[in-house]
C-alpha cells in the first residue's frame, strides 16, 4: 500500500535536496532517498523495447507554446520515440482559462477522449489535469495514471491512489534566497507573479513549507501592473522572488528586459526557466525532467510494474543562472562558486 504523501514528507525531501551539493555545470542534481523510477527500464534501453499496440494518452493542463508545457512534452516525446507506443496529446488550456467551470468542462471532454482512445496508461501534467480529470473520474480505477507537475502536495486531491504514480513539483526557493542575501542590504523579501491558481499556491506553500514570510506580495494580471509593482518592490523590500509571468497576458520579453535593467536596485531571483533574463540569479526547475520521468514510469507500468509499487518522488534537477548585466547594474561581485556552476546570461 502506498503511503499517503503529506507536507511532512515533502518537507523531508526538500531538506534532502537543499542539503546536497552542486555538480559542475549549469544543472544541479541532488540525490534522493527513494527507489529509482526507472529501475526496470533504463533510459538508453527504452528505444530497444517494443510496446507495439500500446497506447498512452498525455493530458497537458495548459497549452502548446507555454514554455513549461513544451518542456514536459519534449521530455515525454524524447522517451517514447521509437518505443512503438501510440502517443496521443490532449491540451486542456486551463492556463488561459482558469475558471472552475472551464476546468470541469475540459475534464468531461478529457473523459470522453479516454473512453474513445482507450489508453493503456494516462499521463497528466500539472494540477488541473489531475484535479478535473483523474480525481473526479478515475480515482482508484483500473486505468493506470502517471502524474507530474503537481505543485508541492498531492494529498489535497486525496492522492496518491492505488492506480497512480507520480512526481511532485517543488522549488529550491530557500537556497535561492540564501544566494540573494549575499548581495542584499537586508532580509525583507518580496514576491511578484501572475494571478493564477498555481502562482497563489506557490506563494502559500513557500510560507507553509519553508516558513518564508513575504514583506510584500503582488499577484498581477497585466504587464503594466507588473511594472508598477516591480517598482514598488525596489523601495519596499531587499530581495525579490520573480515567480512565473505566464498569467500576464500582454507580457513583452524585450520591453521587460529593458525595464528591469533600467530600474533594478535590489537583487531578484527566478524559479522558472524563462525568468532569469529579468533577475540576478535563477535556480530553476527543468520541465523536461517531469516529462521524462513520467514517460519512463509509464513504460515501467506497461512492462508490468503496478503504479502503487512506484514511490512518489519530487523533481531533483535545477539549472543555475547568473545575469551579468544585472550584476553589473547592481555593482555586485559574484561568488566564484556561482560563476563556476552557472549558465551565464549576458
Amino acid at each position: 500500500m502506498k503511503t499517503k504523501v503529506t507536507l511532512l514528507l515533502v518537507g523531508i525531501i526538500l531538506i534532502t535536496i537543499i542539503s546536497g551539493c552542486m555538480t559542475t555545470g549549469s544543472t544541479i542534481t541532488e540525490s534522493m532517498a527513494t527507489e529509482s523510477p526507472t529501475k526496470d527500464i533504463k533510459v538508453g534501453e527504452a528505444s530497444t523495447k517494443t510496446f507495439e499496440g500500446k497506447k498512452i494518452l498525455y493530458i497537458d493542463s495548459y497549452n502548446a507554446g507555454y514554455e513549461w508545457s513544451d518542456g514536459e512534452t519534449r521530455g515525454i516525446e524524447n522517451i517514447l520515440n521509437n518505443t512503438g507506443v501510440e502517443l496521443k496529446i490532449l491540451r486542456m488550456d486551463t492556463r488561459r482559462n482558469d475558471s472552475e467551470d472551464f476546468g470541469k468542462q475540459e475534464g468531461m471532454k478529457a473523459k470522453s477522449v479516454i473512453e474513445d482512445f482507450r489508453p493503456d496508461v494516462v499521463i497528466t501534467c500539472d494540477d488541473p489535469a489531475f484535479k478535473y480529470v483523474i480525481m473526479p473520474h478515475y480515482r482508484g480505477a483500473a486505468l493506470p495514471v502517471v502524474f507530474c507537475g503537481i505543485n508541492w502536495d498531492v494529498s489535497i486531491y486525496g492522492a496518491p491512489y492505488e492506480n497512480t504514480a507520480g512526481m511532485i513539483e517543488v522549488s529550491l526557493t530557500p537556497q535561492l534566497i540564501s544566494y540573494l542575501k549575499e548581495y542584499s542590504k537586508g532580509d525583507r523579501i518580496g514576491f511578484i507573479a501572475g494571478n493564477t491558481a498555481t502562482d497563489r499556491k506557490n506563494a502559500e506553500y513557500y510560507t507553509k513549507l519553508y516558513n518564508i514570510n513575504f514583506t510584500r506580495k503582488y499577484h498581477v494580471t497585466t504587464f503594466e501592473e507588473w511594472k508598477r509593482d516591480f517598482l514598488k518592490l525596489q523601495e519596499e523590500v531587499d530581495i525579490v522572488i520573480l515567480e512565473n509571468n505566464a498569467g500576464i497576458t500582454d507580457w513583452d520579453n524585450n520591453e521587460a528586459q529593458a525595464f528591469v535593467l533600467e530600474n533594478t536596485r535590489i537583487p531578484a531571483g527566478a524559479t522558472m526557466d524563462w525568468m532569469p533574463p529579468y533577475s540576478l540569479i535563477g535556480i530553476t526547475k527543468i520541465a523536461e525532467e517531469q516529462g521524462e520521468w513520467s514517460a519512463m514510469t509509464a513504460l515501467r507500468i506497461l512492462n508490468g510494474t503496478r503504479p502503487s509499487d512506484i514511490p512518489i518522488v519530487t523533481n531533483k534537477k535545477v539549472r543555475l543562472y547568473l545575469n551579468l548585466k544585472i550584476a553589473e547594474k547592481l555593482g555586485v561581485i559574484i561568488n566564484p562558486e556561482i560563476l563556476k556552476n552557472a549558465e551565464i546570461i549576458q
